[in-house]
């Protein structure tokens, strides 16, 4: 199996896995217990927080941890815009944007329910805000602005500290998802209030997460749920120590990585791109040749070859279509529609992205097997 769906989940890097194995069995306190056990998960807790502060350029302090990135981007916007209500704030609206993740646009349509009105902003054919449109719509006081900094299904990026001092000077919190891009390209929090993460998307493992609250000034949250008040009344419930560990062994090889994996992977990637290109000329790059993550690859395929019959045809690659599949249809990726593409287009779209442990035989391998199932799925021209 050649591995290329890096957006959908990283293997977890057997120097994690070192690193969670004591504390499933050997060291299993509590880390809330006061005894020795727990003092010493505990330990091991701080300083796995710290790793992940440091990879991410914040306090230690400023991170809650969470079960993973839908949690805590349920956490930062609900739990944001809940406390602003409950404080008698007269502020109604929040703004996301129509290519964001599922679980922030259910977050934010959730909230219509409590009187809140959800405006969903559009982009532009390459996934971007436009900064404008965005400044047009933060004319009715907000509440809250929630931005991904990387598409999970193309990579693109957005220019966050541009959009993030416009939201601000308009007196509203800004929150960005960058579950895609931490560990992956460097990452400031200069200009934002919260920010989302997920350990699975940076080779740690999966189950475990974290949201930055800014201290200064202070950012305050409604809690989703009642408990025991850990992670500063923020997150109740027992920490996974072994989980947190591993996120942050995790951060710290990311951020030792770094710069090698971003020459590496997009060595790979557009090497992949270039073989595809060059055979399938009517390929197209979906959001052009934007600035995207080091391993994102999103293309179109030619007219009438459908990318779930390329998934048929090369069960040796692993990799995702441009469409949510259900027993029963078909439904267009509704990041790529609202990048302009029709339905027919965005179910010849194919994810592809590369990673840390992928090889240039492998590159090879894929590319050529690709190509022949594209050859063999495209209709006569006879």
């Amino acid at each position: 199996m050649i591995y290329l769906d890096y957006f959908s989940t990283t293997p977890c890097d057997p120097a994690v896995v070192d690193a969670m194995l004591p504390w499933f069995a050997e060291d299993y306190g509590n880390p809330h217990s006061v005894h020795g056990p727990g003092q010493k998960a505990a330990q091991a807790v701080e300083r796995a927080r710290q790793s992940v502060a440091d990879l991410l350029g914040v306090e230690a302090r400023e991170l809650v941890f969470t079960s993973g990135a839908t949690e805590a981007n349920n956490l930062a916007i609900k739990g944001a815009v809940r406390h602003f209500r409950r404080m008698g704030d007269e502020r109604r609206r929040v703004i996301t944007v129509a290519t964001e993740h599922k679980c922030v646009l259910e977050s934010v349509r959730d909230l219509e329910a409590e009187g809140v009105e959800p405006v969903i902003l559009g982009v532009d054919s390459q996934g971007r805000v436009d900064p404008a449109e965005l400044q047009n719509a933060l004319a009715v006081p907000t509440l809250l602005v929630s931005i991904m900094a990387a598409n999970n299904e193309t990579g693109v990026l957005q220019d966050i500290p541009a959009l993030s001092r416009i939201v601000r000077g308009a007196g509203a919190l800004f929150h960005t998802d960058m579950a895609q891009m931490a560990g992956k390209l460097p990452v400031s929090l200069t200009d934002v209030d919260l920010a989302s993460f997920s350990a699975h998307k940076m080779y740690g493992p999966k189950g475990i997460g974290a949201l930055y609250v800014r201290r200064r000034p202070r950012v305050r949250l409604q809690p989703l749920f009642s408990g025991g008040g850990q992670e500063r009344a923020f997150r109740s419930g027992t920490l996974p120590t072994p989980l947190i560990v591993g996120f942050g062994k995790a951060a710290e090889l990311a951020a030792q990585r770094l710069e090698a994996d971003i020459q590496q992977i997009s060595a790979l990637r557009n090497d992949l791109w270039c073989q595809i290109k060059t055979a399938l000329p009517d390929c197209e790059l979906n959001g052009g040749e934007i600035t995207r993550l080091p391993g994102a690859l999103n293309i179109c395929l030619p007219d009438g070859v459908r990318a779930t019959d390329i998934l048929e045809h090369v069960p040796d690659v692993a990799m995702s279509t441009g469409s949510a599949c259900s027993a029963a249809e078909i439904t267009p990726s509704y990041v790529l529609t609202a990048m302009g593409l029709s339905a027919e287009k965005a179910s010849r779209c194919l994810r592809l992205s590369v990673g840390r442990s992928t090889s240039k035989p492998g590159i090879d391998r894929a590319a050529a097997l690709l190509i022949e199932a594209v050859r063999t799925c495209q209709p006569s021209r006879d």
